[in-house]
């Protein structure tokens, strides 16, 4: 039985980082799709170094880090990422690979033998509807990847972001992680109302969003899904419950004012904070600082994790991806 830390209990007494379970840690903010909701892809530039990597390190040796999620951007772009995932690991902990998956058939030895655990980002069923929402004529290239991971006996998962062009599919796209033998799928609705995680245009919510005419499709949609993948559900071969599939309808329906946004319970910035590549600290993906490189106990991040928690912060009414962790899973323990 693993033995959660006192420190980490200390982080729900106020608003400073007393042990860090999680680290989010983007690789670079360069990518290789072309995502109609992103843009990082237009600007991204800047790779993570081996000096900013290894002085991570003492941070999370000094913070008892469990988990660091290799992200970005697009991680395995990094020319270097083997050794700083290596450096980032220490030799202890676990590694959590987040990646859109073109290069994971040529590096499924290099990720199988680092990391324990790869999500792969995959919003279609289809080559065609991969390729007109990530860009690039890539589908095919993905599924071999992820099967050359799985084959390797690594815990691959996928996770779709649903929006206008592939929310008919997701019962095909359950179908298909089965065929590609991972153990786990889940969804989330489009973030189209922040600029920060995905660095997206003004135009998403329009053109991306499901409209009026969507939703009476995304009810049939997710009972068909109801009744057909029960086992499915049951076994958290979905990771979300059929309730909370509902509430990826209940948003798009917020964003036509007929109705409210889904009630969002999170505590993340409680457990996990993201570092980017340029050395800056984030509470969460959704949230940035004007200002940049403070520290991860600054003023301003106590100031900042503290409106968060007492729900002052109008991104968090509207967050697509929010995280709750419960005191006996808050340690992440292996």
């Amino acid at each position: 039985m693993n033995l959660i830390s006192p420190r980490v209990m200390l982080n729900l007494a106020g608003d400073r980082i007393h042990a860090l379970p999680l680290a989010i840690v983007y690789l670079t903010d360069r990518c290789n799709s072309r995502c109609v909701m992103c843009d990082y892809w237009q600007y991204g530039q800047t790779f993570l170094s081996l000096d900013h990597a290894h002085q991570l390190t003492k941070q999370f040796d000094s913070l008892d880090t469990r988990w660091v999620l290799l992200s970005g951007g697009e991680p395995l772009l990094h020319p270097e990422w083997v050794d700083v995932a290596k450096v980032l690991s220490g030799g202890s902990r676990q590694l959590w690979l987040l990646t859109a998956g073109l290069a994971l058939k040529k590096q499924a030895q290099k990720v199988a033998d680092l990391c324990q655990n790869v999500t792969v980002s995959l919003d279609g069923a289809t080559s065609k509807t991969y390729h007109s929402i990530r860009g690039v004529d890539a589908f095919d290239e993905v599924c071999a990847g992820i099967r050359a991971v799985v084959e390797r006996g690594k815990h691959v998962s996928i996770r779709c972001t649903v929006q206008r062009q592939n929310y008919r599919e997701l019962p095909s796209l359950v179908e298909l992680a089965h065929e590609l033998g991972v153990r786990q799928i889940s969804f989330l609705a489009i973030d189209t109302l922040t600029h920060v995680a995905f660095a997206h245009k003004e135009e998403v919510q329009k053109n991306l969003s499901l409209g009026l005419d969507d939703l009476p499709i995304f009810d049939q949609v997710l009972l068909d899904m109801t009744e057909r993948f029960a086992d499915d559900f049951e076994s958290g071969f979905i990771a979300e419950s059929p309730a909370k599939l509902r509430r990826l309808r209940k948003y798009f329906s917020a964003m036509h004012n007929m109705d409210a946004f889904p009630v969002v319970r999170c505590n993340a910035p409680r457990f996990s904070a993201v570092f980017t590549a340029d050395g800056n600290i984030q509470p969460c993906y959704f949230i940035s600082h004007n200002e940049s490189q403070l520290g991860l106990n600054h003023p301003k991040q106590l100031e900042l994790r503290h409106n968060i928690r007492t729900g002052q912060r109008s991104e968090c009414k509207t967050c697509v991806c929010s995280m709750y962790r419960g005191i006996r899973s808050m340690a992440f323990a292996s």
